[in-house]
């Protein structure tokens, strides 16, 4: 029924004129024409950024929650991949695109008092990605943020502007990324 009441609030903003409005939309997907080669699978604190040589376009990051891992494009080409880490079973990342609301590069969370370097706002509720420290593996969470090496976290923090989108989701594309960072249940 979320759809039907939906379509009949759009149907009496519109002045009775019937306008099909979906539910929820779902989450913009960034185009990709391009991906790095890793030369194998990143290990905590690793990184690739790789930025020389792809011409100025669109700023695109992805967070894949199921591989760890967070993409940054231009134009459709990869330019940075590193691992990260995410919020804990309590205090879960949402999902879905949002936009870079605000940067800081010298934030203090002002729930937890801890520092958050090069933040990237993405909900105005404490959702940001930020710099984690040198060594971010899975052995860490955070209270929903995306934690990445603080290195890749400046390299980033210097290309994006507010405005630039940040798709979180889970395993982002599958046929491409393959199974890299994809941990399997024990048998």
């Amino acid at each position: 029924m979320r759809v039907a009441r939906s379509l009949l609030l759009a149907s009496m903003l519109a002045g009775g004129a019937l306008l099909a409005v979906p539910a929820r939309a779902a989450p913009a997907q960034p185009r990709v024409v391009s991906v790095m080669e890793t030369g194998g699978t990143l290990q905590p604190g690793e990184y690739l950024w790789a930025p020389e040589g792809v011409p100025p376009g669109k700023l695109a990051i992805v967070a894949d929650l199921r591989r760890e891992r967070l993409y940054v494009y231009r134009g459709g080409v990869e330019i940075g991949r590193t691992l990260l880490i995410y919020g804990a079973d309590h205090k879960p990342t949402p999902t879905g695109s949002f936009p870079i609301l605000e940067k800081n590069r010298d934030h203090v969370s002002n729930l937890y008092n801890a520092p958050m370097p090069y933040m990237l706002r993405l909900t105005w509720d404490g959702i940001a990605i930020h710099g984690s420290g040198e060594d971010v593996d899975g052995r860490y969470a955070t209270h929903g943020c995306i934690g990445v090496p603080d290195e890749f976290a400046a390299l980033l923090f210097a290309q994006v502007r507010k405005g630039d989108t940040v798709l979180v989701t889970r395993d982002w594309m599958p046929e491409v990324y393959g199974t890299e960072g994809v941990r399997f249940a024990a048998k």
